[in-house]
């Protein structure tokens, strides 16, 4: 009995030697003939029992070397079938097929309308400034003439930094043009866009943070006049509007202010709507520097005069672009954003 399975054995070695499978199933039955949770050496391993003592060692020796045979042929077998089906696979790849698609990026559309404004009030000689978003009570509310009691020093309009009360999150831009009052002499030419923060609650209409751009021009003998050209110009380049209007306002700032609007017309029922019947639509806040403002920052009144106008980016945007809702501005929505992948 000793000597037929030591004969079974050698013949199991010979056979896996001589094995060739030339695809896949045909290794992965070689696999279960000799590897496989009932191979055909397994029963072998029972019978080392009636191997005769002095042979014991030769037959574990010899049945060890059948299964590592059957390893070491299974492994190079299966690494030699993936490279030859990888490379009949390359070779059906239709090379002249046009390619999948690549998704290219797109600016946000609060950047491609403030980049818009940029432009239009760089070609008349503003530039960029920009400034911390955390500031001081000072050159947030004091130093643009906010009287002490104004609602919005409130905390239920501002944020104001916890532990100190005497910073805030900026709620507008003009903390920029603050700035620049106290480090630079007149002439001055600039416009301050950026992120501002007011404690408002979400919705379609408003968010608790936006983006403005505000614009100042300080000089000697800069009149009204010189603000209703500067707008009328930007309301053609940015509208094609014909015709603004500036109607009589309040801010602490400026004096006199005004709000402006253009004729935006009543072409379309969307028209009517946005404009509630009337055509003509709200844009921005303007008017002259007061005097206090000027002293605030070590600008002689006497001497300069200057104008200031601001308005919210995401408000420019959803005019250009139809957006009803603000929140769709933030939520970053790919299905919003891809619309658009045209913009500059």
């Amino acid at each position: 009995m000793s000597d037929d399975i030591f004969q079974r054995l050698q013949q199991i070695q010979a056979e896996i030697a001589q094995s060739n499978p030339q695809n896949s199933s045909e290794l992965e039955a070689f696999r279960l003939q000799y590897l496989g949770s009932k191979n055909i050496l397994k029963p072998l391993f029972g019978l080392i029992g009636q191997v005769a003592n002095e042979r014991k060692k030769e037959f574990g020796q010899l049945i060890n070397a059948c299964k590592e045979a059957a390893e070491s042929k299974f492994a190079a077998l299966e690494e030699r079938l993936a490279s030859e089906n990888a490379a009949s696979s390359y070779s059906k790849i239709d090379t002249s097929a046009p390619g999948d698609p690549f998704l290219t990026g797109a600016r946000h559309p609060i950047s491609i309308t403030l980049n818009k404004i940029i432009q239009i009030f760089q070609r008349i000689g503003f530039t960029v400034a920009e400034d911390r978003e955390i500031e001081d009570e000072w050159h947030n509310f004091t130093a643009l003439n906010t009287p002490d009691d104004h609602p919005a020093r409130d905390m239920t309009d501002t944020y104001y930094i916890q532990d100190d009360l005497s910073h805030v999150l900026r709620s507008q831009t003009s903390t920029v043009q603050v700035r620049v009052m106290e480090r630079q002499k007149p002439p001055i030419r600039i416009i301050s866009p950026g992120r501002v923060y007011r404690n408002e609650t979400i919705s379609a209409r408003a968010h608790c943070q936006f983006h403005q751009l505000e614009g100042l021009y300080i000089d000697e003998g800069v009149s009204f006049a010189d603000l209703k050209q500067t707008l009328t110009y930007f309301a053609q380049e940015m509208y094609g509007a014909t015709k603004i209007r500036l109607r009589p306002s309040y801010f602490p700032f400026t004096e006199p202010s005004a709000e402006m609007d253009v004729y935006w017309g009543l072409n379309s029922e969307n028209d009517y709507r946005i404009t509630k019947g009337t055509g003509w639509l709200e844009v921005m806040g303007c008017g002259m520097v007061d005097p206090a403002v000027l002293a605030n920052c070590n600008i002689d009144p006497d001497k300069y005069s200057g104008f200031a106008f601001g308005m919210g980016i995401e408000r420019q945007a959803m005019l250009q672009y139809r957006i009803n809702d603000i929140r769709q501005l933030f939520e970053n929505d790919l299905r919003f954003l891809r619309q658009f992948q045209s913009g500059y």
